[in-house]
């Protein structure tokens, strides 16, 4: 939860990715509550695990309630895709942004590629570009091997959404101009 909230501030990518790493460690505990009391919660501080218990509850809840419990992401983590799909929006139909627009005009043609093997072309482009970055770290955390052309289109995804979620904080903190 602490974790949750430090990254939402600092950084909306890394928030992003490590919801949905929650969303699957929910699931890999069947969405129930006092497994993942036993498991996740109890190795906390005794201080702590209330305000854990009530978030992972309501996150449950959520995921029962939207009908996420076997895939999908909850409304909350869509939001985030949203609203950096907007930002992403007008940054590229804003002049001022060339850099930007570069990182992502080199990351296209991974994501136009990876939209067709995934058949997954209706789904917004910054969705796959974090599901590429999530995969990515799953193979890592399970240690298997990643081919150099998937680090290739990892690393300019990469580029691109690290400089999409600078410009989401600076627009948080009224700091972006768009249209002047």
């Amino acid at each position: 939860m602490k974790v949750a909230q430090q990254l939402k501030a600092k950084n909306i990518a890394e928030y992003l990715i490590y919801m949905w790493q929650v969303e699957d460690l929910i699931r890999a505990h069947g969405c129930d509550s006092d497994k993942i009391s036993k498991n996740i919660i109890s190795r906390y501080p005794e201080e702590e695990r209330p305000a854990l218990e009530e978030w992972y509850g309501n996150l449950v809840d959520m995921m029962r309630n939207e009908g996420v419990m076997e895939k999908g992401h909850l409304q909350i983590n869509r939001n985030v895709v949203i609203n950096l799909t907007e930002l992403h929006g007008a940054l590229l139909s804003s002049p001022k942004y060339p850099y930007y627009s570069a990182a992502y005009f080199k990351a296209l043609p991974f994501i136009v590629e990876l939209r067709q093997r995934n058949g997954a072309k209706e789904e917004p482009e910054l969705e796959t570009c974090f599901e590429a970055l999530y995969g990515v770290l799953l193979l890592r955390l399970q240690k298997k091997e990643i081919t150099p052309g998937t680090l290739k289109a990892i690393e300019a995804i990469s580029n691109f959404i690290s400089m999409l979620a600078n410009y989401y904080e600076k627009d948080k903190n009224g700091e972006l101009k768009l249209d002047e």
